[in-house]
């Protein structure tokens, strides 16, 4: 099989053994797979794989068609089209997916949708719901909300029932970003339009002391993005006085058990609103697996709203 390949911080695609599918697992050949930022970090030697994942291929969502099955996988059958979160290794023409992890594809989706929706849209529900427990009629504020986590944030809380503000330093991108149903700031002075019940945090560090500031009594924070910096200076009386919490989380390196709850909830909550057309996956663009150098360098630029996928098919 031929696979987007890191060496050296430089990418490639090579060929590579076709890979087997062990107890519990079905073997995909991949239609589509979304690119995330952890695939820009892993590239820079910043965020290797976790043990057992490929360390070489990148990607951690894929959608495919199920094309074998390994010992005792029941759940889906050849033929059938499925999508996933992986530890790594989403990028290439074929790949083993632990049937528990899969979820099934909606009728409604195309293979870039289908390709670019389960990191983004399974790390926002998580996030939002799971951990910072969003209720209606609470008032949600995303930051960095551009990309593809932060979109499927606004959309899924809108859907929810909750108001949603969301910043976004690219003017030009404020129109595109309201559309999904949030109020539009730039992300100077964002805690005057506060209190939040939920802030999640998509940029990182920087944002921090004004997160606390900007809390609604009992509110909560939630980090899953610290791509402008790690470390933070918290006012901690003042998140005494608002009662509230700072919680942080990622996806990637979870338990089988975990991951598997996580799409269950995904099947559940999310995808009977792709299936009816409430809820998107909003593609940017979409390049072959031959121009991933491309894909990569168009991800890095920013300036984009949504997902940047590799369509294979």
């Amino acid at each position: 099989m031929k696979a987007v390949t890191i060496r050296d911080g430089e990418l490639s695609v090579e060929d590579h053994p076709d890979p087997e599918p062990g107890s519990g697992e079905v073997l995909v050949r991949v239609h589509a797979a979304g690119l995330n930022g952890a695939d820009m970090m892993q590239r820079r030697g910043l965020y290797p794989a976790p043990p057992g994942a490929p360390q070489e291929i990148p990607g951690l969502e894929l959608a495919g068609e199920v094309v074998a099955l390994g010992a005792g996988a029941r759940r889906f059958d050849e033929g059938d089209r499925v999508m996933a979160v992986v530890a790594g290794g989403g990028q290439a023409e074929l790949a083993t997916v632990h049937e528990r992890a899969a979820m099934p594809v909606p009728e409604a989706l195309g293979w870039p949708e289908a390709g670019g929706l389960p990191e983004v849209f399974t790390t926002a529900h998580d996030a939002v719901f799971t951990q910072a427990e969003l209720h209606p009629g609470e008032h949600l504020l995303v930051h960095g909300a551009a990309g593809g986590v932060g979109t499927a944030a606004i959309q899924l809380a809108r859907a929810a029932g909750a108001r949603v503000t969301a910043t976004v330093r690219n003017e030009a991108l404020h129109d595109q970003v309201a559309a999904f149903g949030a109020d539009v700031i730039g992300p100077e002075g964002f805690d005057e339009h506060g209190p939040f019940d939920v802030i999640l945090e998509l940029v990182g560090a920087p944002n921090l002391p004004a997160d606390v500031k900007a809390l609604a009594s009992l509110g909560r924070i939630v980090v899953i993005g610290i791509s402008a910096g790690a470390k933070a200076e918290l006012n901690l009386g003042a998140l005494m006085g608002n009662r509230g919490r700072v919680m942080a989380s990622t996806l990637r390196p979870r338990p089988l058990e975990q991951k598997a709850a996580a799409a269950r909830l995904l099947e559940r909550s999310v995808l009977p609103l792709m299936e009816s057309g409430a809820v998107k996956v909003p593609v940017h663009a979409t390049y072959s697996l031959s121009d991933a150098t491309a894909a990569y360098d168009a991800f890095a630029a920013g300036g984009k709203v949504g997902k940047i996928v590799l369509d294979f098919s």
